[in-house]
């Protein structure tokens, strides 16, 4: 009417004629309109408005991959409150001025798109002007590709309110620091500060407050802010579990190398990995584990950021974990990747030997001083777990005259030491796991000073001596610097060499060549077969992931540090901190918006939690999550709109369910609009809720 009435301002009528407007609309039952200062009402169930049971349950047309656009649109189309505010005269609160504002042309489109779901009798709208208007401030809504609905609805929200604030010239109003002061009385100031600046239906409709509390760890100053929000965005706590293989390496030539299958949540962090395999392998307190990526032979990366999801991480990969010495944990480290001879078959199979490069490198602290010696000394130190035991013949005299002396092994020292009657049978896994030679609480000794063990490269002898000799080892392997990959020319490591390094680096890689010899005398199967991640598991039927609202709720409202990207800049200590951050719900909005944050994007990975979320429909009761003293008996919800998403990140598709006072439930699925049942409402695609206060 008012743009009727702009247009013909020569119109006379008679003063017997009185113009009506009548917005008519399926919201409520009756509607209320003034003639000449007359309240009249009008029963919506006369049946004399035409098509008035299909008002407000008419679909939107797909332009092009808009099914994103079309749930969050109806789900706004049919929140009550904004109904009745579009459908009335709202031309005088648009703010063509602010700055922040989409001049006016945003809120005019909705409104127009509003009007047409609710006041005439088509099937269908085409929403092409709103998905204009939008595009033309917002052009990562352009083209026909498919988008977020939730980051639409963010925007659309926060256009509107722009659109129609009332405040058209902001005051500056400086945050007062709480300094003792009671919450309530912060929170009051905090929220006179918001609604000075913020006049708009979005903010009487959706905005609500929380408290936000940081905790310096190192001062334990607190900082207490109150801040609005629009909309909560929940994250999905799952339970689905993920099991993930990692073989573990000592740094120091204690143990063997062994292979664990530990259980992380399917999109956790790799903190919850490093825990897992920690207590997998029994981590002493005063240890700490590197976990890197192998591939080709080479570490690629190292996973040292414990805030990374584990989704990073492809059932393909290889995993190698290192137990380093907590005191070294920060210090540089020597990487040897390495490669040895191993027999092949060729024509005719006559056996030849090949260059093979080891799958596992091996990883150590790197000392203060650093020659060819001290390099060759670790490597070796490194190896002492994958030497083979000489078993001693049963013929040899040791001076005894009995046969104690008969089956002996070399431990990693070179000592005569484990009586091999008593060692371990191969374990499943295929690799026998030698008896602990150094710790163990039995330690077999041959006792008569004729039994001799003399330190040898590849031999010890009970009763008879051999010469030591060191440089035999030496010999085995040739010692070059190279780079990470193993892709440069390489610099030959003598072992004289006292000068090797100009700068002692944070991580120094060498590359070692096995001589022949050396590939006879050492057990290499561990670092010749890194196993995968993961091996593929089914599922049984039934146990699908689930979690209720309040989990996802408590989740968000949970103390925990902020992220190393995210420090705080704390007042006492003068510097960013990692700050333990505490949220609290404090003041409720009167419609209630939970996104559900089912989608994670990182550099590498996009993935989608496909967890089923158990929320309540008819009363969502929020009373023990209000921290505020004062009576606040309006916290209970009921649920009248969903947005959905079905498929995976890259094909899938929205659709909105909506209630509709005296109609139930109905599917939009954009031109199609269908009633459903409420039992069949709950699925694993709800993406954004939406509740009313009751």
């Amino acid at each position: 009417m008012n743009e009727w009435n702009r247009s013909h301002q020569d119109y006379c009528h008679s003063e017997q004629e009185n113009l009506l407007e009548v917005q008519v609309y399926a919201m409520s039952d009756s509607l209320t309109f003034k003639i000449g200062g007359t309240s009249m009402n009008v029963d919506m169930s006369c049946g004399n408005f035409g098509r008035v049971s299909s008002m407000g349950l008419i679909g939107l047309e797909n332009l092009g991959n808009t099914c994103f656009m079309n749930s969050s649109i109806q789900c706004l189309a049919h929140t009550t409150k904004l109904v009745d505010y579009f459908l009335g005269d709202y031309d005088s609160d648009i703010n063509r001025t602010n700055p922040l504002g989409l001049n006016g042309e945003l809120a005019l489109a909705f409104g127009e798109l509003l009007r047409s779901l609710w006041t005439n009798d088509r099937n269908t709208v085409a929403p092409h002007n709103f998905k204009a208007k939008i595009a033309c401030f917002a052009p990562q809504f352009s083209g026909f590709n498919q988008h977020d609905s939730q980051e639409l609805l963010a925007f659309l929200l926060d256009g509107l309110h722009e659109d129609l604030n009332q405040v058209k010239c902001k005051p500056y109003e400086e945050a007062k620091d709480a300094s003792g002061r009671p919450d309530e009385e912060v929170a009051d100031e905090y929220w006179r500060n918001h609604l000075a600046r913020n006049d708009s239906v979005i903010v009487d409709t959706c905005h609500g407050q929380y408290k936000s509390t940081l905790t310096c760890p190192t001062c334990n100053k607190t900082s207490v802010t109150f801040d609005p929000f629009m909309y909560l965005s929940l994250p999905v706590p799952s339970m689905a579990k993920r099991t993930m293989t990692v073989t573990v390496f000592s740094t120091d030539g204690s143990r063997e190398p062994f292979s664990y299958d530990v259980s992380v949540p399917k999109f956790g962090t790799l903190s919850d990995l490093v825990q897992a395999l920690s207590a997998a392998c029994s981590l002493g307190g005063d240890e700490s584990l590197l976990i890197t990526e192998v591939y080709n032979n080479c570490i690629i990366r190292y996973l040292e950021e414990p805030s990374d999801s584990v989704s990073l991480l492809r059932d393909g990969d290889k995993l190698a974990a290192y137990r380093l010495p907590k005191q070294y944990e920060k210090s540089s480290l020597v990487v040897f990747t390495h490669k040895h001879f191993a027999e092949h078959s060729g024509v005719d199979n006559f056996v030849t030997p090949q260059m093979k490069e080891f799958e596992a490198p091996l990883l150590a602290s790197l000392p203060e001083a650093v020659n060819g010696l001290t390099l060759q000394e670790i490597y070796l130190k490194l190896l002492n777990p994958f030497r083979f035991s000489k078993i001693i013949s049963s013929s040899t005299d040791c001076g005894r005259g009995d046969s104690d002396c008969a089956v002996y092994s070399m431990d990693a020292a070179g000592d005569c030491a484990v009586n091999l009657m008593d060692t371990t049978p191969s374990s499943s896994d295929g690799n026998v796991h030698s008896a602990q030679l150094e710790d163990g609480p039995e330690r077999n000794q041959c006792n008569d000073n004729s039994c001799e063990v003399m330190e040898g490269p590849s031999e010890t002898y009970c009763g008879e001596a051999d010469v030591s000799d060191k440089e035999a080892q030496t010999e085995q392997f040739g010692f070059y610097l190279t780079n990470e990959r193993d892709d440069v020319q390489r610099t030959k490591i003598e072992m004289n060499d006292l000068d090797l390094l100009e700068a002692k680096p944070n991580r120094l890689h060498v590359s070692v060549n096995w001589q022949h010899s050396a590939s006879k005398q050492y057990d290499v199967s561990m670092l010749n077969n890194l196993p995968e991640i993961h091996k593929l598991e089914v599922i049984p039927k039934g146990t699908e992931d689930s979690v209720a609202l309040h989990v996802c709720l408590e989740a968000f409202l949970k103390e925990e540090p902020l992220g190393p990207e995210d420090m705080w800049y704390c007042p006492c200590c003068k510097k960013h901190q990692q700050a333990m951050k505490k949220l609290d719900l404090w003041r409720l909005p009167e419609v209630l918006v939970i996104h559900l944050k089912r989608f994670s994007y990182t550099q590498f990975t996009r993935n989608k939690l496909e967890t089923f979320v158990d929320f309540p429909i008819s009363d969502l009761d929020l009373s023990s999550y209000i921290t505020t003293e004062n009576e606040q008996p309006y916290n209970h919800y009921r649920l009248y709109a969903i947005s959905s998403h079905y498929g995976n990140m890259g094909g899938g598709h929205y659709t909105a369910s909506i209630y509709q006072e005296g109609k139930g439930w109905h599917k939009f699925d954009d031109e199609c609009v269908t009633p459903i049942s409420e039992d069949n409402i709950k699925t694993a695609a709800a993406y954004v809720l939406f509740y009313r206060r009751e």
